[in-house]
């Protein structure tokens, strides 16, 4: 994460992968929290950010999460290399920003 912890609360879908932040960072989850709670976030009509934890722990954040998904220990990668797979299989990125913001529109030799 690059950014401040207060820009979460903007966030409409939060995804959280293999960390616990609601008690390894019980100050900065406060955002994550605004974000479910406030309700002119979220997809759709709205109603709160949607939290999605994947890990293989049920946690305190995985309580709190509209989606807490389960993996065995080692499978991230799998679980990582099909998300990029159905983004790209399916156009689901934001092509003009790829293109002019990041390294994936070089050529590769």
């Amino acid at each position: 994460m690059t950014n401040h912890w207060r820009d979460i609360k903007n966030a409409d879908v939060i995804f959280i992968a293999g960390a616990n932040p609601a008690e390894a960072h019980p100050v900065g989850f406060q955002w994550f929290m605004r974000a479910k709670l406030d309700p002119t976030k979220g997809t759709g009509k709205g109603g709160g950010a949607k939290i999605i934890h994947v890990d293989p722990r049920f946690s305190r954040t995985s309580a709190v999460a509209d989606h807490y998904l389960r993996t065995r220990t080692g499978t991230d990668v799998a679980l990582f290399g099909g998300l990029m797979s159905y983004v790209l299989n399916n156009n689901k990125f934001h092509d003009e920003y790829v293109k002019n913001y990041t390294n994936a529109s070089v050529p590769r030799q």
